[in-house]
Order: structure tokens, then C-alpha cells, then sequence
């Protein structure tokens, strides 16, 4: 599997089925993959957190989350997983689609609810954790939809339909959230702009020069903006997703060890390698 042929495959992966757009499995952090890299998707997505404990950002959020913490993204919204600091994390994905909730015929709750709230334009929790006064509620139905899903039993999508529905009215009449500003809007638009770019582009040569001349910065605001937004420098971050997508493609490709390296990004194995033992402590011969 060649670079494109990978690229191709992660672009085209559907999440939710056409007829019934729900969708939920299991995750594990390390063991599956060592982290999440910043991303946003059009449906909504649950991470429910089963066992351990790790770090989830949802926009300019950081959740330190933990067994029995919920966290909520809306259509759009920019979010990532990784570990804490050694520890491992189990967590189930669950994402639906919003417009399974949506009837033809324009009606109340479709204008004055589901349409706002998949839009942003009611804030909510992104964190649901047992500290919030309808966590318990919340977690019950959660509980209930994974149970339905076990046993799909004749009609069981009618039911779901339902616990959804009450998860959404927990949510829109709870809302305790803020409004992203017009500037925090104008930010989150650029970082998004920045990523999608990395994402595309990670195989090539990526330059500072280059990435500011784009955002129509100079090069010291970029770095600061990037920096002061993301946690962390431009650099740091493109080496760190082009490792990720080298530590992916060394368990699905048969390619070798250069030739992948050469395809995410980096000219010199001998570099690569050591970011690569630096980061995942083991060398990318050790997971073949």
C-alpha cells in the first residue's frame, strides 16, 4: 500500500451507514494507535470513556478525562485524543449523523433546536462527567443505547431514535457552554485551514515561509499564532503527525522502512528514526 493508495483509503472511510447513520465501536489508546491527530467530521460523535484515563481537546478545549466521562463533539468541531502521560485508555466511539433526527416537513424541533444546535449556535457541555447535575441521566441513556445495539432487537432503531432525542434535550436545555466570539470563530477557521493543509500536503516539503505566506503572516506572527493557539510549535506538530501517519502505514504497508519515511515527509532516515524511538520509544524496524 503506497502512500496514495493509504491517503485514498482514510479520505473515503465511512463512519455511519447511508440507511441508518449510527455507527459505534471500541478504541484503545495506545494499543490500536498512539493518539488521535487534530481532525473534524460532519457527524456527531460520543467518546465515551470506558477504562483508564488520557486528554481530549474539542476546539481551544483540553478535557482531562477519565472511566465514566463522556465527551460530546458537534458536527464541525475540531477535536483530538492522546495518552496521558504513559497511561493507557479504553473508550467507545459513537457517531450518528444528524440528519437521521431531521423529519421532511419543516417542524419545531428540526428550526428551533436540531438545526442550531448542529450548527454551534447552542452551547453546550463538551464534557460530561459526574460533577454535571445530569450526568447520571445522561450515562443511563448512553448505557441503554449500547445495550440496543448489542441485541438489535426487530425495530431497535426506533428506540435509538428516542435516546438520542434525550441526550439532545439534556443537552439544549443544560446548556451551560459559551459561544465561540466572532474572533475565536475567525482563529478556529485559520488553525482548521492550517491542519486540513498538514493533513493534505504532510508528504511534501512544508516550509514556515511557506505556511505564513499562506495565513498572510510573516513568519515570526505564524510561529506565535500557531504556537499560542495550539500548545505547542508549527514544527513540532507537522513532525509529530507525520510520524503518526509513519507509525500507521508501518503496520498496514509491506513498503520499507525508507520508502515510508520518504513518503511521510522526511528525507533523512536517520532523523526519522530518531524522532520516531524519541516519541514512540521503539524503533520503526521494532513494529514491523
Amino acid at each position: 500500500m503506497n502512500l496514495a493508495e493509504f491517503q485514498k483509503y482514510k479520505e473515503n472511510k465511512v463512519h455511519t451507514d447511508k440507511a441508518f447513520p449510527y455507527n459505534t465501536y471500541l478504541c484503545s489508546i495506545p494499543l490500536d494507535f498512539p493518539c488521535v491527530p487534530y481532525h473534524w467530521h460532519n457527524e456527531t460523535e460520543l467518546i465515551v470513556i470506558q477504562k483508564g484515563s488520557g486528554i481530549v481537546h474539542v476546539d481551544f478545549n483540553r478535557y482531562k478525562v477519565s472511566a465514566g466521562s463522556i465527551v460530546v463533539v458537534l458536527p464541525g468541531h475540531l477535536h483530538s485524543i492522546e495518552e496521558e502521560q504513559g497511561m493507557k485508555m479504553e473508550y467507545e466511539n459513537i457517531l450518528f449523523r444528524g440528519e437521521m433526527l431531521f423529519t421532511n416537513a419543516e417542524d419545531i424541533c428540526s428550526g428551533e433546536f436540531l438545526t442550531p444546535l448542529f450548527n454551534g449556535k447552542i452551547p453546550v457541555d463538551n464534557h460530561i462527567h459526574p460533577g454535571i447535575s445530569y450526568y447520571d441521566e445522561f450515562s443511563s441513556i448512553v448505557k441503554n443505547m449500547d445495550r440496543l445495539c448489542e441485541l438489535r432487537p426487530y425495530g431497535y432503531q426506533l428506540a435509538l431514535k428516542g435516546y438520542l432525542f434525550q441526550l439532545l434535550f439534556l443537552l439544549t436545555t443544560n446548556q451551560r457552554g459559551n459561544h465561540l466570539t466572532a474572533t475565536e470563530e475567525k482563529i478556529l477557521q485559520k488553525i482548521k485551514f492550517i491542519i486540513q493543509f498538514v493533513q493534505e500536503h504532510y508528504s511534501e516539503q512544508i516550509t514556515i515561509e511557506q505556511m505564513a505566506d499562506l495565513c498572510h503572516y510573516s513568519s515570526s506572527h505564524f510561529m506565535k499564532f500557531f504556537k499560542e493557539h495550539m500548545h505547542t510549535g508549527f514544527v513540532h506538530y507537522l513532525n509529530d503527525y507525520r510520524l503518526t501517519m509513519a507509525h500507521r502505514m508501518l503496520g498496514e504497508s509491506q513498503e520499507s522502512i525508507l520508502e515510508i519515511a520518504q513518503q511521510c515527509g522526511f528525507d533523512n532516515l536517520s532523523y526519522f528514526n530518531r524522532l520516531f524511538k524519541r516519541k514512540y520509544g521503539v524503533t520503526p524496524r521494532q513494529i514491523r
